[in-house]
């Protein structure tokens, strides 16, 4: 009687149960909100979206530098630079089409790179931060340009039809080449904290949502 009842009552809570996992353990392409409307620390949350212009070359690096101060990040920032706020800390973040390149003022942090662009083309850039708990995902889809990102703590799984690929703090950078469909979800134990860069041409959509591919469940196994 007790096997009958437990069934009887997992059949009834499934639906409910779906909803809830559906509604706290997923975050919809394209469904990063800006951050003046952050209520909580986890979530995804737009910290900047601008034009950059022409990239001439056919790769690009990602420089991320700390500053002091926003004043002081703000007068350093060149074209192709956006100053935020995450994670307290005031970050410069540029697009260069060198390795080596170098800001003054700061403290260089990293930089990510290449980046597959294409050559003359204009580009803008959207910098997230992403914060997620072990076990959320980010549903199939992908970006007109190249997404990376850089975790500052715990880890992420990223599924492409290429296989499998771990991001985690200290570890080697996570680079998707634009156009490539994904599927993302927070691994390990703790809180993932990142902040994510999509680097998308100019005019063109930043997420895609890719009902044409689904993911084999490699970061789930």
């Amino acid at each position: 009687m007790r096997h009958a009842t437990t069934t009887m009552l997992a059949v009834m809570l499934s639906p409910f149960l779906a909803d809830a996992i559906a509604a706290t353990d997923s975050v919809p392409p394209g469904g990063c909100r800006p951050v003046g409307e952050r209520e909580s620390e986890v979530g995804c949350w737009v910290v900047a979206d601008r034009e950059i212009g022409e990239l001439k070359n056919a790769q690009a690096f990602w420089h991320l530098d700390t500053f002091p101060t926003h004043q002081a990040a703000e007068a350093a920032k060149g074209p192709h630079g956006a100053v935020v706020e995450a994670y307290g800390k005031t970050w410069l973040l540029t697009i260069e089409d060198q390795a080596d390149w170098r800001v003054a003022g700061g403290s260089h942090v990293s930089n990510i790179g290449p980046l597959p662009v294409v050559a003359g083309a204009k580009y803008s850039v959207r910098y997230l931060d992403a914060v997620f708990q072990p076990g959320m995902t980010a549903a199939e889809h992908r970006h007109s340009g190249p997404e990376a990102w850089y975790t500052l703590e715990g880890e992420t799984c990223l599924e492409t039809p290429e296989g499998a690929q771990i991001g985690r703090a200290g570890g080697a950078p996570v680079i998707v080449p634009g156009g490539l469909p994904m599927h993302l979800t927070a691994t390990g134990t703790t809180l993932r904290r990142s902040l994510v860069l999509i680097l998308y041409e100019t005019g063109k959509p930043v997420t895609i949502a890719a009902h044409d591919w689904k993911p084999k469940g490699l970061c789930r196994r």
